[in-house]
């Protein structure tokens, strides 16, 4: 392990990214709250979820095809970070393997999961992401769980015609947009979120 020490001078004078990165880093590491990219106050950790919340969520969010690209592409190998307690992903990634048009889309839907989440728990007092600048955060369990939940809908590879593979061991596994795509499902469809 490396460890660095940073004066108040050189904190002040890094780039904008980098202070949200140690401001973060702190606040995790303290289980302070965090700042998402849309002004609400998050707590940090994010609240894991389980399998069968997940399978609740999904059930909720069938309709929204892009919603539901969005929620499975949180299931792919995110970043670690926080300790390996979450996964990070770059907006811009999941804009791009999920064929939306601009951050902000990805953005409503994920808060459109996270409403879903408030739904299923009946409360809304925990968050399914985090945003941070260009990142998106979900806890390691929820990337766990949304993947577990993909294999078990695919049938672990055999109906695309794939040999199962565990996850992470480097074998070929299903793109979990791909069903999506071939449903035709119209992703402009998803709204910008609104200005508050």
């Amino acid at each position: 392990m490396t460890s660095i020490t940073l004066s108040p001078e050189q904190i002040r004078s890094a780039p904008p990214e980098v202070r949200r990165w140690i401001e973060h880093e702190i606040a995790a590491s303290l289980g302070l709250e965090i700042r998402s990219g849309d002004g609400r106050r998050q707590s940090a950790p994010l609240a894991g979820c389980s399998r069968d919340e997940l399978a609740a969520v999904l059930q909720l969010i069938q309709g929204a095809f892009p919603v539901v690209n969005v929620f499975f592409e949180l299931g792919r190998k995110g970043v670690p970070f926080a300790q390996d307690r979450l996964a990070a992903y770059r907006l811009s990634d999941i804009q791009h393997h999920t064929r939306l048009q601009s951050p902000d889309q990805v953005i409503a839907c994920l808060s459109l999961i996270d409403e879903a989440l408030h739904r299923v728990r009946g409360a809304a007092d925990t968050s399914f992401y985090g945003l941070d600048g260009d990142y998106c955060f979900i806890a390691a369990p929820t990337q766990q769980n949304i993947r577990q939940l993909w294999f078990e809908l695919i049938g672990r590879g055999e109906a695309a015609g794939l040999a199962p593979s565990a996850p992470g061991d480097g074998a070929l596994e299903p793109d979990p947009l791909k069903p999506l795509e071939r449903a035709g499902a119209p992703l402009s469809a998803v709204p910008a979120p609104s200005p508050t």
